[in-house]
């Protein structure tokens, strides 16, 4: 097992120096690809793109700086949050658990009404996450943010805030280095929370390809967007790509870009 820090190669030139493997190999490269960067200039914003081809061994990054950056993690808190509800039994079923709407209107309609993990991670229902951080308490929150090495491991700001507007940072080679791990279901809880957390994860198809992935967007619960997210894996055949976009949302046509920029980055690199 090699550190991540080796291999990682030039991204080291940017301080981007994580401590943890992201696979069992024994050479990996790295490469910047500033034709990526080019994606968020044509939108008329600014943003990251960073990528693990698994079968390659090889990261890409859009940039040396950004690419490197901490920032609030938004609703992509949502992966490691389902993962902990379910190993600490909050939630039994994904499925079946039912989480009462609290009858508060809220401007994302979609949260106005009754979810199961399942329905909240798609509809990226904020009071339901809250919810159950407050049901986790923020002593078994902290104990599963560290377990899992998540970003700066700082829960500071409040159970229910700490990802939306508290301390919690994150890097998207943080983000990749977590979701790499998930996907290969080598997290330090069981192996049932990782299979449910995998599978209630969004799908989207893109020809051959499965891509399997969270959004964020930090602002959205107060109806004021800033800062887009873009975290998971595409799988074609058995060639895989763990990633993670960030961007700024100047304008409501970002908030839908995120996807569709992260496409484009995905198919500039040939991940499928």
């Amino acid at each position: 097992m090699i550190n991540r820090r080796h291999a990682l190669g030039l991204l080291t030139a940017a301080s981007i120096l994580p401590n943890r493997s992201f696979a069992n190999v024994s050479y990996q490269r790295s490469e910047f690809r500033d034709d990526l960067s080019k994606r968020f200039f044509d939108l008329g914003t600014t943003g990251t793109f960073v990528a693990y081809k698994v079968d390659d061994y090889l990261i890409i990054a859009s940039d040396k700086v950004r690419s490197g950056e901490g920032r609030l993690p938004a609703s992509t808190f949502k992966i490691p949050h389902s993962l902990i509800a379910l190993e600490t039994g909050v939630v039994e079923d994904p499925d079946k658990d039912v989480f009462k709407w609290d009858g508060v209107t809220r401007n994302i309609e979609a949260w106005n009404k009754d979810h199961t993990l399942r329905s909240a991670i798609a509809a990226s229902a904020v009071p339901i996450y809250q919810e159950i951080a407050r049901r986790i308490g923020a002593e078994r929150m902290q104990k599963y943010v560290d377990l899992f090495d998540y970003g700066n491991r700082d829960i500071g700001g409040g159970i229910d805030q700490f990802w939306l507007t508290g301390n919690l940072r994150i890097d998207p080679v943080q983000q990749i280095d977590f979701v790499d791990r998930l996907r290969r279901g080598v997290l330090p809880v069981s192996k049932r929370s990782q299979e449910l957390t995998r599978d209630i994860l969004t799908v989207t198809k893109v020809g051959d390809a499965t891509i399997r992935a969270k959004s964020g967007l930090l602002g959205a619960e107060a109806g004021k967007p800033s800062l887009g997210w873009m975290v998971g894996w595409a799988e074609k055949g058995s060639s895989g790509t763990v990633f993670a976009m960030n961007m700024d949302c100047k304008e409501q046509s970002h908030i839908a870009a995120r996807m569709t920029v992260t496409q484009q980055c995905l198919a500039d690199i040939v991940a499928y």
